[in-house]
């Protein structure tokens, strides 16, 4: 068997071949928070800079009777320079890191997660030092070491990948269940499976130059490290922007002065670069200009997908998963919307007719009644299927995605067969357990309810009231929130109903319902109130 890769060791090969090109370009800004330039750092100072970390790190750890190969969390945004060499520095170090974002605000569930993973230590943003006042773990906070001597310290030995199935890092899904998300452990061969199947996603596509692309979310999800370990591994760079929501004057920034070559992008933040670059020749000139526009996460709007091929954009598809990273994609600038999906190469994966397919599990009915939906199932043989905690009983890990086959081995993705709904950083939201919570917590108040939100910011509930409720809507808004208050504080950003705004009261029978089992029809509701939602997260 050829020996396991990790992202260490595709990191060493690659800064021998690339060692003086930038692998990592940093915004630079002024006194008044103004954008100046972009800062190169190359990949042999990166890979420096990394062991400088590990260096500091391995004898802090070992100095607080922490032995390698032990859990160390890391909360902190998974966007800064600093913040991406603590993330490789800990795996440097000898360590196993525990990713936690700072979309997960609750030290109490970081706390539980840190437990069950047997973590012992957490490394933190400063910011984040008030918070962890009462920490029942050991805790560091995570400093800029580029300035600190490590005169006397060593370094240890690079980290061999042992047993296939040892655990190397753990990552979470981006989705709660029972109040917390689950651990999602990745061993050493899923790792492996990582390094090599996203050095085949972002294939070099530049003849001459160098390709640069831009980070699309933090590196404590799977999506950002995936995208990294794709970028140079191809002798690539990777723009750091200020945040993933970055403006259109930035992207602008990032093409004319950062040389921007490959936007990857989610769709709902995709679609305001879209907007503005319909009233502007100049940008969409920039935008035409780019080698591949590669959406994630969820489908682009149709109205900006027929817009990007109108006018020659070169966008491409990319479906993954926090489980599994990138799994399926799209032929660039394929010349029509809903661009058919492939597996990518080396994987091993099944597309299992469902029953019931006339209906899905949220209630939604499907355009086509005659297409065969299709889940989408990862065998156990593939090498990115996940932990065997994450599998079904039949030993596959079963996604819960929904396709229908349009010609012999390509796919159109169809939603989901279950009760999840990603938010419009592409982050999932359990529905289900906010309406359950809701019934419990508020079941004399209302009669029906359901979730909705496909693409927003956050989540948003809609109620019907029981029979008898005598207060107005404002005051029935407010008791909900009340009373659902501490169920929401536990639960990711992206999950949370916190603002009387975000619940909806219509009269009783209003709601959408299906024909055939008269549940509430949730693609339905987002439809039908869909100038509400726009309005309630206007200035969100």
């Amino acid at each position: 068997m050829a020996a396991l890769k990790t992202h260490l060791s595709a990191l060493a090969e690659h800064t021998l071949a690339h060692p003086s090109l930038p692998i990592l370009k940093l915004p630079v800004y002024d006194s008044e928070g103004e954008l100046r330039v972009w800062q190169p750092i190359s990949y042999r100072e990166f890979q420096s800079d990394v062991e400088h970390f590990a260096t500091h790190l391995a004898h802090k750890l070992h100095v607080g009777g922490i032995p390698p190969r032990s859990v160390v969390g890391l909360w902190s945004n998974g966007m800064s320079y600093v913040e991406v060499l603590y993330i490789y520095a800990i795996a440097r170090a000898g360590y196993i890191p525990q990713l936690f974002s700072l979309r997960l605000p609750n030290p109490d569930v970081i706390y539980e997660l840190l437990q069950r993973a047997n973590a012992k230590a957490i490394i933190y943003e400063p910011t984040l030092g008030d918070v962890l006042s009462n920490c029942p773990y050991p805790s560091y906070s995570a400093v800029d070491l580029r300035g600190v001597g490590v005169d006397g310290m060593s370094l240890p030995p690079m980290p061999e990948p042992t047993a296939p199935e040892d655990i190397v890092m753990i990552f979470h899904t981006s989705g709660s269940t029972s109040g917390q998300p689950k651990l999602l452990p990745c061993n050493y061969a899923w790792l492996d499976n990582m390094v090599r199947k996203s050095a085949t996603v972002s294939r070099p596509l530049r003849t001459t130059g160098q390709d640069v692309t831009v980070a699309m979310g933090s590196m404590c999800h799977i999506g950002q490290t995936f995208m990294f370990l794709a970028s140079f591994q191809n002798g690539a760079c990777t723009i750091q922007p200020k945040a993933v929501t970055f403006s259109t004057d930035e992207l602008v920034h990032m093409i004319v002065h950062g040389g921007l070559s490959r936007l990857n992008q989610f769709p709902a933040f995709f679609a305001v670069h879209a907007r503005a670059a319909r009233q502007s020749p100049k940008l969409l000139a920039l935008l035409r200009g780019l080698d591949e526009i590669l959406y994630s996460g969820q489908q682009m709007p149709r109205e900006d997908e027929e817009w990007a091929y109108a006018n020659d954009l070169q966008i491409r598809n990319l479906f993954g998963s926090t489980e599994c990273g990138a799994m399926l994609l799209s032929v660039r600038g394929g010349g029509k919307p809903s661009p058919a999906l492939r597996p990518i190469e080396g994987t091993s994966y099944a597309f299992v007719p469902i029953e019931d397919a006339a209906e899905g599990a949220d209630g939604s009915e499907y355009t086509n009644a005659n297409a065969r939906l299709l889940e989408l199932v990862i065998l156990c043989e593939s090498g990115d299927c996940p932990h065997t905690s994450m599998r079904a009983a039949d030993g596959h890990f079963h996604t819960g995605d929904l396709f229908v086959e349009v010609e012999p081995g390509a796919y159109v993705n169809r939603g989901r067969g279950d009760d999840w709904i990603k938010s419009e950083n592409c982050l999932r939201c359990d529905t289900r357990a906010i309406e359950d919570n809701a019934r419990q917590t508020c079941g004399d108040l209302i009669a029906e309810c359901i979730v909705v939100g496909n693409g927003r910011p956050s989540p948003a509930l809609f109620v019907e009231p029981a029979q008898g409720v005598q207060m107005d809507d404002a005051r029935l808004r407010r008791e909900i929130i009340r009373r659902t208050r501490h169920f929401h504080s536990r639960r990711y950003l992206h999950e949370r109903i916190t603002s009387a705004k975000m619940v909806v009261v219509v009269p009783r029978g209003t709601l959408p319902r299906t024909a055939t089992k008269g549940n509430v029809r949730r693609r339905a509701v987002e439809d039908l109130y869909k100038a509400e939602l726009d309005a309630m997260f206007a200035s969100a």
